[in-house]
């Protein structure tokens, strides 16, 4: 009975309210900062300088709530998971997924009475939802390079000048680039672009990793070795090991390595300080064979295959290659090499062109578009600074949601700004509502059709304005389906919210909107909650 930790028990509507409180809490903290007449917050952190975080940022606000109720507590935790996970798939949305799963959860209580089947309701909500995002997907467009200025402005907090830094950085590295963010060493912030490959596969140990707020493996300067036969001893690379250890060099490792050898390399890393990271080869089959070749080639790393008979014991520093920066995150990595292209490369990506062109099937076509923009893609990287550590830390929050806003536009395109994406889908809503005479579906639609219209509303709360005042809501009698005067909070001028430039990529909002749902449900159709007892004071 020694791990006997007692528990309190909370049921029904009981338990639900608690939640609910813990769920305004948040939100109230949180919604304060959507839209660009959003409001700072400042927070008591003893993570930064001086104990004081300044933002406008919605996950870091989300992520320095903690309760003391523990129900309460529970529903933070629930509504920061989806904001994180909003934040990990799309970039940003965080504030619009936590508002709308408030919205959503109140509009539950308000909306399902006795006489619904709670199970029957949350069905058609998640049936709904799919319609939701069907309309927000057929009333995309395609970003262009005035677009993609736009969106870069607005996700950080409407800063034109960072905005056209990130845009610019963009432009130069173009679609299939990757733009990363820095910390700069003075108070300017400015974009560098250099030549560099991404490889989609993460670091083997959560022992490589230096940088524990990204969970990455960062490596300046460090070589690299190309193998796709598996090291099952530690012994087969001892004449590269010696080297590295005797100079104090870093080494990534792109083969996989058994067991015994990640946790040999990890050891070492801990207890002796080396600078060392593995990550398997990208892909499988032939693809694999031929992504290696392409890797070998950028960092002028010789090939250790099985499949040109290579003997891997024989290996030398002369084989290995040369990364001005390895970037190894949970999923991927970025290899920055700052040397110009090589005639061996171009040569490499002319023949890729022509085999493109030679192919019918699709698949092959993209596969070989990857290959060369892995080749030819540079990576970008923006240098955050400023006047002060809490000025800088602001700044890089904002840039870092940003960046990852303009690589989801790239993605899947944009749709209209201001919450009113999610706001039209409400005529999507009306109309199955004279489909259904079911208690069970029309209270579903009722409670989408106020989450819908939340993020709009609280971007005008934020600006002082009523929704009601600004709005014909989509379905209503009055609305002109032709016609709409569309508001922009932070110019106060009224027109079409794709001319004004005032959008959100369309990955954000689905995303925003998908996680939500995905917890109001949870909560809507929870009825015991359990948690360890406190001690009382």
């Amino acid at each position: 009975m020694s791990n006997y930790i007692p528990k309190n028990l909370q049921f029904d509507n009981e338990g639900r309210d608690k939640l609910i409180k813990g769920i305004t809490k948040i939100s109230k903290a949180v919604k304060s900062t959507l839209g660009p007449r959003g409001k700072t917050v400042l927070i008591e952190s003893t993570d930064h300088v001086g104990g004081i975080t300044i933002t406008k940022d919605g996950v870091t606000v989300a992520t320095s709530v903690f309760l003391d109720d523990p129900v309460e507590n529970l529903a933070v935790q629930m509504l920061k998971d989806a904001a994180r996970r909003t934040a990990n798939s799309a970039g940003d949305g965080t504030t619009t997924a936590i508002v709308l799963t408030e919205a959503l959860v109140k509009a539950g209580q308000k909306h399902i009475t006795d006489k619904n089947n709670i199970t029957e309701v949350v069905k058609s909500i998640n049936k709904y939802s799919k319609d939701i995002v069907k309309h927000l997907k057929n009333n995309s467009k395609k970003i262009t390079k005035k677009r993609l200025l736009n969106v870069a402005t607005i996700s950080s907090n409407n800063d034109k000048v960072l905005g056209g830094i990130i845009s610019d950085a963009y432009n130069k590295v173009g679609k299939n680039g990757i733009v990363t963010v820095e910390r700069s060493q003075n108070h300017e912030t400015y974009a560098t672009v250099t030549n560099g490959i991404k490889v989609d596969r993460g670091h083997t140990s959560n022992l490589f990793i230096t940088n524990h707020k990204n969970d990455e493996c960062v490596l300046e300067d460090a070589l690299v070795l190309v193998c796709d036969q598996e090291i099952s001893n530690i012994l087969q690379i001892e004449t590269i090991l010696k080297p590295v250890i005797q100079q104090n060099k870093k080494l990534l490792i792109i083969g996989a390595c058994s067991p015994n050898v990640v946790n040999t390399l990890a050891a070492n890393v801990v207890r002796n300080g080396l600078k060392l990271c593995n990550i398997i080869p990208p892909n499988f089959g032939y693809k694999q064979h031929e992504l290696m070749q392409d890797i070998a080639l950028s960092v002028g790393a010789k090939y250790f295959s099985d499949k040109t008979g290579d003997n891997l014991n024989l290996i030398s520093m002369d084989d290995l290659g040369h990364a001005d920066k390895v970037i190894a995150g949970k999923n991927q990595t970025v290899i920055i090499k700052d040397n110009q292209m090589t005639g061996e490369i171009e040569n490499r990506i002319s023949e890729l062109r022509e085999q493109q062109i030679n192919t019918d099937i699709v698949a092959d076509r993209e596969f070989i578009n990857e290959r060369i923009a892995s080749l030819s893609g540079s990576i970008g990287a923006i240098y955050v600074g400023g006047n002060s550590d809490v000025e800088q830390k602001e700044k890089y929050d904002r840039v870092e949601d940003a960046v990852c806003a303009v690589r989801s536009a790239l993605e899947e395109g944009i749709v209209k700004g201001g919450g009113l994406a999610l706001m039209y889908c409400m005529s999507v809503l009306y109309d199955l509502s004279k489909k259904t005479v079911n208690d069970d579906d029309l209270s579903a639609i009722y409670i989408l059709s106020e989450a819908c219209a939340s993020p709009a509303a609280q971007i005008l709360a934020n600006a002082g304005k009523n929704i009601d005042d600004m709005y014909t809501f989509p379905g209503s009698d009055s609305y002109a389906e032709n016609f709409m005067n569309e508001y922009n909070v932070k110019t106060e001028e009224l027109g079409d919210m794709f001319k004004m430039g005032v959008i959100d990529p369309l990955k954000v909002t689905k995303t925003a909107f998908e996680n939500a749902v995905s917890v109001a449900t949870t909560i809507l159709t929870t009825n015991a909650i359990i948690t360890h007892a406190r001690a009382k004071e």
